[in-house]
């Protein structure tokens, strides 16, 4: 992505809903070399941020309702939490958690878009996202697999004001033209039982060995390593537990 921290509107944080906690731990650790710190506080319910050094990265937590699934959720950075949930529904999105306060770190709100992929909202306080963006082991890009593109475009321009680029092959979303993601229509080859949902991107050194030991670790390989036209080599992965993310080589996404 062509953003280096995190912005209003742009992606500002991925964080992992899992039902083995400290299997994830092991996994992430291994492919990513990611440390791993669960907040010690009651009330913190098992979140752990991983750690490239000293930067946080990306989150893991167990599962907080049985509704909810096994999945990687990206968070959009907000100024006003309260105000970008109102913008959502207005816009034909639906709300499902929030806006409730985070500690003393933000302000955070889930929702669906009005074609059912969850993405979350970020009011950022003591917390403002990611430490690193694009190096290996952080996150680099974010993607929308939906089934009503056009529906997607006209609702995340009017609640967050991207920028969007298209061409013949993608779509890309931006700010002011500063691109962080994509969007790939799903078509026939996707299963009619798996939902629209965001796809987090993390950055590595090498898409085909990362993915050999996803796999070797217990991992599936579900797109092979494949080199995009004009594009970086990428691989789409699901975790032990069934969570799904992409990896794409670090200094050649978008």
């Amino acid at each position: 992505m062509k953003l280096d921290k995190p912005v209003t509107g742009g992606p500002c944080w991925t964080e992992l809903g899992t039902s083995d906690l400290a299997a994830a731990k092991r996994f992430y650790a291994g492919l990513f070399g990611w440390s791993a710190k669960t907040d010690p506080r009651q009330e913190a319910g098992g979140y752990t941020v991983a750690h490239l050094g000293d930067a946080a990265v990306a989150a893991l937590s167990p599962l907080y309702q049985e509704s909810q699934p096994v999945a990687w959720n990206v968070s959009f950075a907000v100024a006003d939490a309260d105000a970008a949930v109102e913008a959502v529904k207005s816009a034909g999105g639906t709300l499902l958690l929030g806006p409730m306060d985070v500690l003393d770190v933000g302000r955070f709100a889930v929702a669906l878009d009005p074609a059912g992929a969850a993405f979350q909202l970020w009011q950022p306080r003591a917390f403002p996202g990611a430490g690193v963006f694009n190096a290996p082991g952080s996150l680099g890009w974010v993607e929308l697999m939906t089934r009503a593109p056009e529906r997607a475009v006209a609702f995340y321009t009017t609640v967050f004001g991207w920028s969007v680029n298209t061409s013949e092959r993608y779509t890309q979303w931006g700010i002011d033209g500063a691109d962080f993601g994509g969007m790939v229509t799903m078509d026939e080859k996707f299963p009619p039982e798996v939902p629209a949902h965001w796809l987090p991107y993390f950055a590595v050194e090498d898409v085909d060995a990362t993915a050999d030991a996803a796999a070797e670790a217990g991992g599936t390989i579900l797109m092979e390593p494949t080199s995009v036209p004009d594009g970086p080599r990428i691989a789409v992965l699901r975790d032990p537990q069934g969570a799904m993310f992409g990896v794409h080589v670090a200094g050649e996404e978008g």
